[in-house]
């Protein structure tokens, strides 16, 4: 079952939308406002993303860049405005597609098979990473420990992504402060730190074994003995 997030701020639309979709057979999430609509994406798994451009808080434009800087998520902005260069700002800060009010729910199902087809063949191109007994699956964003799964969130995935790309180099702080939550970000920097402490707990603690070493005053490594 296919899991939809829908961004949108009329509640006569999601009323619309909704019900269709679940009949369809799709898990439907909602939110009213771009902040909780942004933070679904960052801290949970969709597959597919309807995003409204005209939105409380952040636009769908700005939703849809800053997503863009951690998910790959296909992503439909759907929308009153008809003027070309909305669709084309939208589609330039990564809109996969572009839907103009009002429309069929028949259109709307069309383009969300074809978007979800798009993105399993994207994904089949992923792979696996190891490290020491430690599997990363890309395809279905899995972590296991000799076949055990280790259950994480979004981004302790993608902090421990970033470090398995990047085995037997050392990251600094800010470059994985970059990566992981994105150049703009602006809260408290020894977040890094934090999620570092977090992943050790349900790794290194967990299962005795050293993956994550710390290189003082510059940053983390996972570094393969030879």
């Amino acid at each position: 079952m296919s899991k939809v997030l829908i961004i949108e701020d009329e509640a006569e639309i999601l009323s619309f939308l909704k019900p269709e979709l679940i009949h369809e057979g799709y898990d439907v999430d909602t939110a009213s406002d771009g902040r909780s609509g942004l933070e679904k994406i960052e801290n949970e798994n969709f597959d597919i993303v309807l995003l409204d451009l005209m939105l409380p808080g952040l636009n769908g434009i700005e939703v849809c860049r800053r997503a863009r800087k951690t998910t790959n998520v296909p992503i439909i902005m759907i929308t009153a405005r008809d003027q070309i260069i909305d669709k084309v700002t939208g589609l330039d800060n990564g809109a996969d597609d572009y839907l103009t009010k009002p429309f069929s729910i028949e259109e709307l199902l069309a383009r969300m098979r074809v978007a979800l087809r798009r993105s399993t063949q994207t994904g089949l191109e992923k792979k696996e990473t190891y490290f020491k007994n430690l599997l990363l699956n890309e395809n279905i964003c899995e972590v296991k420990v000799d076949e055990e799964i280790v259950e994480l969130t979004k981004k302790e995935y993608m902090l421990l992504e970033y470090l398995m790309e990047n085995k037997n180099c050392v990251l600094t702080r800010e470059q994985i402060l970059n990566k992981v939550w994105g150049y703009d970000y602006f809260g408290d920097t020894n977040v890094v730190d934090v999620y570092i402490r977090y992943l050790r707990s349900k790794l290194d603690d967990t299962f005795g074994e050293k993956y994550i070493t710390t290189i003082r005053g510059i940053g983390y490594t996972m570094k393969e003995t030879s």
